[in-house]
């Protein structure tokens, strides 16, 4: 990646419930007013189809939402999902509602934060700015 080319980021929201709506739109706002290139995957999404669209996509990170509990699952499913498919250089990361102890779990697999309710938008995507660049070598 070089240093002109914006940070491509899938925003998924996969266990929405049914409700039909996408990730967050302050979070998007935010990740879009500081110049990251953010593509919603829409809801609902199993782990291989968020893969299949970071891949389409060309996607350097991908945000997960998670608010129903199957956090695990989804992040885990997505991470070899993206192995599987020659991804597992994209970074992923996320939030929602998940127990502290759970987030120590989703790390040692492989994600690589999660943030908590209330973080702030613009500090995730300063942290997105930070890690995508350091990963990348740029």
């Amino acid at each position: 990646m070089s240093e002109s080319a914006a940070i491509r980021v899938v925003m998924a929201k996969p266990e929405a419930g049914g409700k039909g709506t996408p990730a967050p739109a302050k979070l998007v706002d935010a990740f879009r007013e500081a110049g990251l290139d953010t593509v919603q995957a829409g809801d609902e999404q199993t782990p291989g189809a968020l893969a299949d669209a970071v891949v389409r996509e060309g996607a350097d990170a991908i945000c997960v939402t998670s608010l129903l509990g199957a956090h695990e699952e989804v992040f885990g499913g997505l991470l070899d999902e993206l192995r599987e498919r020659g991804a597992g250089h994209v970074v992923v990361f996320g939030g929602g509602i998940i127990p502290t102890t759970d987030i120590e779990v989703l790390k040692e697999r492989g994600v690589a934060e999660v943030f908590t309710m209330g973080t702030s938008p613009t500090d995730v995507a300063e942290w997105l700015h930070e890690h995508v660049r350091q990963s990348s070598g740029v």
